[in-house]
């Protein structure tokens, strides 16, 4: 009863849909991104912002994208890497996962529920955390990505649940992009890690459109000293820190059809006793699977004024993690299912306004959690629980002037815990000339407590509290976009955002446990300057300085909120052996730990050299993070013994990709 196989419920069903709709599914175009200017840049299209292609200057949001170059220059490994380049962005780690820090809002224990994670635009969020995976732990192997769209700020007139500081949309490779196999290899110390990959993808003659992704990982991890809080129990975490994945992706696309399956299994080992586990015990560790597909059809009809998406989706997720309390090992799970459908509506047929209508229904058929005693099993726990989403939405794009427009958006959700909400958009576009532009955006995004917050007891690690209420966001946002030529451009961006009813891990003073509570008030207020410069050479260089400043209903500071954030990427090719040079600085302020100690500011340098002259078809890379060996913390959550999180030293990594 409370063991649960990790077997995936979902894969003879993908099978069978696999079969049935591979010889009818939808192409992307390939884009070419290796060799582009910076007006080229500024001209990629937007998908992720409402659904359908956009230029960057309509989107109202200071969108930004990273491109598959870009992710080449650096040596990128895993998203919150290249996320972690971006204004307004930090990252924290806590040796299982790792969470993203948007806009000031990062506080210890957040599952990345408050970012909505989507993979052509079909939401990894699961539905037991509501987690959007960034880490190693993200289901998608970086060597299948054509690019990362970035929307910060509130997605919920569009997505509705997740969306609150900002969408996450990663668009992969075509097969005609690949045409041909890559096999891909790293290698990194001192964690020891190794990853190998296998890439195959090929357009057909009749117009049969297929990527197919394989990759692995295995990795020692790093023995760290560790002090587990009044214990007194202190030492090394020998042995303790390893992790193996395995990821498979599969995209076939015809004409008006694209079918999408993937699959991932993610095992992280857990060397710092969290949730209070026994400290410096072995054989700890949790398991991530995911699997998702989606099955899309996109036409035009009425002389190409009416666009018609329909989507069928379907999950599944899988969590299982062992800890050991007192000598005896209690094993946790989570199973989530989902399926759900969505229809979407884009109109051009009246002049100057672009109108989209929106239907999405998700049925949360099985949501259970629990833990399982095994020396004990009369004291084993099953929560199991149902649910569903939906959502209606509406949107115009109206351009009532040559220089102005205006994106007005609607959405109403409903969910079976919090019941019924609303999420307005407003966005206002200024053309003041060709260079130069401003935007006035206001948003609002819902967030319902996922199940875990709300329901999950199992008396020795968490305590349920069904009494907890949904959290909202109201964020208002000016941006000035100005271009300096053909090569530089500049952008400002001043916010405030405000959070009602925040849902936070904290302690529940009967029991002493860790217990999700809500109705705390916050409020933000914070200044992004950004520049973009391009040479004639190759060389690009992208800078940005962050100011926030994140404070509570008393004004105290919040958690984990680096009041500065300066980020410098500089990329060039070098006149030697074809090599191409990536250059990274981060620089992030002090952070509030959960005892009230501020952990240190810290620069980082990363430094990233790749070549694809010496042998044909093979492309090499060298890097080193953490070049100057920079001693840093993160703030670690309310479930961990320790208050601060030592962080990884300097590291090599060698990486190969032979194209065949």
């Amino acid at each position: 009863m409370y063991r649960y196989s990790m077997r995936t419920p979902l894969m003879p069903f993908l099978t069978r849909v696999a079969l049935a709709c591979a010889s009818a599914c939808n192409t992307y175009a390939a884009t070419d991104l290796t060799a582009l200017s910076l007006e080229q840049l500024m001209d990629i299209p937007v998908i992720g912002a409402s659904k359908y292609e956009q230029k960057q200057s309509a989107v109202a949001a200071s969108v930004r994208v990273i491109t598959r170059e870009e992710i080449r220059n650096f040596g990128w490994r895993t998203l919150d890497q290249a996320l972690s380049s971006l204004p307004g962005i930090h990252s924290t780690y806590d040796r299982q996962y790792h969470y993203l820090g948007t806009r000031g809002f990062g506080i210890p224990g957040d599952y990345n529920t408050r970012v909505l994670v989507t993979i052509n635009g079909n939401r990894i969020n699961d539905a037991v955390y509501d987690q959007g995976s960034i880490g190693r732990e993200f289901p998608l192997d970086l060597n299948l990505v054509e690019r990362i769209e970035f929307i910060p700020g509130p997605g919920g007139a569009i997505y509705g649940q997740n969306a609150m500081f900002g969408v996450i949309n990663v668009v992969t490779r075509s097969g005609a992009d690949v045409a041909g196999s890559e096999i891909f290899t790293s290698w990194q110390q001192p964690q020891g890690a190794g990853a190998l990959g296998l890439t195959v993808g090929k357009r057909f003659d009749n117009g049969l459109d297929m990527l197919l992704g394989l990759s692995g990982l295995h990795a020692l991890g790093e023995n760290r000293y560790y002090e587990f809080g009044n214990t007194g129990v202190s030492g090394v975490a020998a042995g303790m820190d390893g992790e193996r994945e395995g990821k498979f992706f599969a995209h076939l696309a015809q004409g008006s059809w694209a079918l999408e399956l993937l699959n991932s299994r993610s095992h992280k080992d857990d060397p710092t006793g969290s949730y209070f586990a026994d400290p410096l015990t072995p054989n700890q560790y949790i398991v991530d699977i995911y699997t998702l597909a989606q099955l899309q059809y996109q036409e035009h009809f009425l002389d190409n004024t009416l666009q018609v998406v329909g989507r069928l989706f379907s999950g599944a997720y899988r969590f299982e993690g062992l800890s050991i309390y007192a000598g005896a090992p209690l094993d946790a799970f989570a199973v989530s299912d989902w399926q759900g459908v969505e229809l979407r509506l884009l109109s051009t047929v009246l002049q100057q306004h672009k109108l989209m209508f929106g239907l999405e229904l998700q049925d949360n058929q099985r949501i259970d959690m629990g833990s399982h005693d095994r020396l004990n099993p009369a004291r084993s726990v099953l929560i199991a629980r149902s649910g569903f989403r939906n959502g209606i939405y509406l949107q115009d794009e109206y351009q009532f002037a040559d220089s102005l427009a205006a994106t007005v958006g609607l959405r109403v959700d409903r969910n079976d815990t919090t019941g019924t909400s609303t999420s307005p958009r407003l966005g206002l576009i200024w053309q003041a000339s060709p260079a130069t532009s401003f935007k006035a955006l206001y948003g609002r995004a819902h967030r319902a407590p996922n199940a875990y917050e709300r329901d999950y007891a199992d008396g020795v690690s968490q305590v349920a509290n069904p009494a907890l209420v949904g959290e909202r966001v109201d964020t208002l946002e000016f941006v000035a976009d100005h271009r300096i030529d053909h090569d530089l451009s500049l952008r400002g961006s001043v916010y405030q955002w405000n959070m009602h009813d925040l849902v936070s891990l904290g302690i529940d003073p009967l029991s002493g446990l860790s217990q999700y509570q809500s109705g705390e008030a916050v409020r933000a207020t914070g200044i992004e300057l950004s520049a973009d410069k391009t040479w004639s050479t190759g060389m690009r260089l992208r800078a940005s300085l962050s100011l926030q400043q994140v404070r509570d209903a008393l004004g105290a500071n919040l958690a984990n909120s680096p009041e500065q954030l300066v980020r410098i990427n500089v990329s060039t090719p070098l006149p030697y052996a074809g090599l191409h040079l990536g250059y990274e600085l981060q620089y992030d302020s002090q952070r509030l730990s959960l005892d009230g100690h501020y952990l240190g500011a810290y620069t980082l340098s990363h430094v990233h050299l790749r070549t694809d002259r010496l042998v044909r078809g093979l492309e090499l890379g060298f890097g080193i993070r953490n070049l100057f060996d920079q001693p840093y913390a993160h703030p670690a959550a309310d479930t961990n013994w320790q208050n601060a999180l030592e962080q990884d030293g300097r590291s090599l990594y060698l990486q190969a990709v032979y194209r065949l």
